[in-house]
């Protein structure tokens, strides 16, 4: 049976499964017919049986067109005000690291709009799962796809609701409950975290009934940073792997829509480790719930969404989620863990990842949990892709459509707080310096981005309206010690992974003509 979910021009099509999803029976022409259940305020479903689907009536279900890659504008470095030995100091470190074992780069800059810089480096796939040096992979290319991980949050669901809340379709003070329903906070379990607050089950139903878009927005909804729904070794009490625990919230890690909607039931039972809006904890499991809002409010998938919305109108035919399924090979990819997500051997359990990651999502959350569709992690991109999406934000349209209101952009963007103005919603923010790690220290206060964790950077200066997209998969490299630090990989002891250098240099000599490499060597890129 086929099952149509439609909400204004996005049109999802859905093959049901018998058993796969919790849903309602209806008779429609004396036929049975299953539909997916939603909430009151989902997206209306048009049903249809595969007889009728045979004889072509009912709704067009075939695959979309081809997005249609559209030219984009350029500018030179001397139009752009950016200096061309900012330029070539970013490319000779970046060369420099690769030649001694860093993987690979992309990195791409706009200013005022246009493409004002792009450039590629490395192999897409550095080194054998022993950890030794491949020579034989194929070079990156300005196409090549990286695994953009946490950048998805901005791109997959800060962008959908941005576009949601400017057409008036939601409301960033709505209850999580009213998409998720009341099984959000009735089916709470008691979990005596042993860095939680204290607690009982009525107090926990309380906190997750007030939480609100906005409270997640903000990475204040009092989630565990990262609760390993797909590990069933993962002690819940003290939020660790253990191979002596059982997980009372595992989900499984089939990466199908069975294993999503266990997820999502496991995390209508989690409680929360602090009272919503009194810490900022930076949770994936925060931009889970946002995804599933999203795709309750628009009846697509946020792939779907996405690309429908966004990238066909502008264009961009590199930004996908699950690109393996979407005409790209593994080769079209960067490569990231060599063994799964193993980390090199030092963490295993049924059903994990073993071989070199290419085309699939690195996040074990986003692949084994939610099938690599997330709102956490799971979207792929090139730099130029990126950049072009993320210049958005400048403007809020491209060419004559409007897709995010002024009001709206600024709402995303404004510091969360007076307090903490490294904050906005979901954005990250340079606020104070506090961001200079990634956006560099001459980035204006109100610069924003977000990075992600196989090593990806967006950076956005609306003051001097420069986009930097920089990406790389430094994680494509042996760890420096699995047993003393499964997350600590070889590839991010480069200068190349640090992210920031690259907003660094470029602005040392932004619109003046100065001896850049001089004022770096003397420590002057401050004044």
């Amino acid at each position: 049976m086929l099952v149509i979910i439609s909400a204004g021009s996005c049109i999802a099509a859905c093959a049901m499964r018998d058993h796969g999803h919790a849903g309602h029976v209806a008779e429609t022409a004396g036929q049975d017919v299953t539909y997916a259940a939603l909430s009151e305020n989902a997206a209306v479903m048009t049903v249809i049986t595969e007889e009728e689907a045979k004889e072509g009536e009912g709704e067009d279900v075939s695959e979309a067109e081809p997005i249609e890659a559209s030219e984009t504008e350029r500018m030179s470095l001397s139009e752009a005000g950016i200096h061309e030995e900012c330029i070539a100091l970013i490319e000779e470190i970046i060369e420099k690291d690769i030649a001694d074992g860093f993987p690979s780069a992309q990195l791409a800059v706009m200013r005022d709009g246009k493409l004002v810089y792009e450039n590629s480096w490395g192999k897409v796939n550095s080194y054998y799962p022993d950890g030794t040096r491949k020579e034989d992979s194929p070079e990156v290319t300005s196409d090549t796809l990286y695994d953009l991980a946490s950048i998805t949050k901005m791109f997959g669901v800060n962008y959908a609701l941005q576009k949601l809340v400017t057409d008036g379709d939601i409301d960033l003070d709505d209850k999580v409950s009213k998409y998720l329903g009341d099984r959000f906070y009735e089916d709470v379990i008691e979990i005596p975290y042993e860095k939680g607050a204290d607690s009982d089950i009525s107090v926990q139903k309380e906190w997750k009934a007030s939480l609100t878009l906005k409270d997640l927005l903000r990475h204040e909804g009092g989630f565990p940073a990262d609760p390993h729904y797909f590990d069933p070794n993962f002690d819940v009490v003290t939020l660790e792997s253990s191979p002596d625990s059982v997980n009372v919230l595992f989900a499984g890690n089939g990466a199908d829509e069975e294993t999503k909607a266990s997820t999502i039931e496991q995390i209508c039972r989690t409680p929360l480790l602090y009272e919503p809006g009194t810490k900022t904890i930076y949770s994936d499991v925060d931009y889970m719930i946002l995804g599933v809002v999203v795709e309750q409010v628009t009846g697509c998938d946020l792939d779907t969404y996405l690309k429908e919305t966004f990238c066909r109108p502008m264009g961009l035919t590199h930004l996908t989620y699950c690109p393996l399924d979407h005409g790209f090979s593994p080769d079209d990819c960067a490569a990231t863990e060599l063994n799964g997500n193993t980390r090199d051997g030092a963490i295993s359990f049924d059903g994990i990842r073993t071989y070199t990651l290419q085309g699939e999502v690195h996040d074990e959350k986003a692949y084994d949990c939610m099938g690599g569709i997330s709102g956490h992690a799971g979207l792929f991109g090139n730099a130029v892709d990126l950049a072009r999406l993320a210049d958005l934000m400048l403007t809020g349209s491209y060419g004559d459509t409007e897709f995010f209101s002024q009001d709206v952009i600024d709402m995303f963007t404004a510091p969360k707080s007076k307090s903490d103005k490294k904050w906005g919603l979901g954005w990250w923010r340079q606020g104070d310096k506090q961001r200079a790690r990634y956006f560099g220290s001459r980035a204006g206060e109100n610069t924003f981005g977000h990075q992600g964790w196989t090593g990806t950077l967006i950076m956005i200066d609306p003051e001097k309206k420069i986009v930097i997209a920089y990406l790389t998969n430094k994680i494509n490299t042996p760890l420096v010690n699995s047993e003393a630090d499964p997350n600590k990989f070889a590839g991010s002891r480069y200068t190349a992974a640090s992210l920031g250098f690259v907003p660094e240099i470029l602005y040392t000599g932004l619109d003046k003509d100065v001896d850049v490499v001089k004022l770096l060597e003397e420590g002057k890129w401050l004044e």
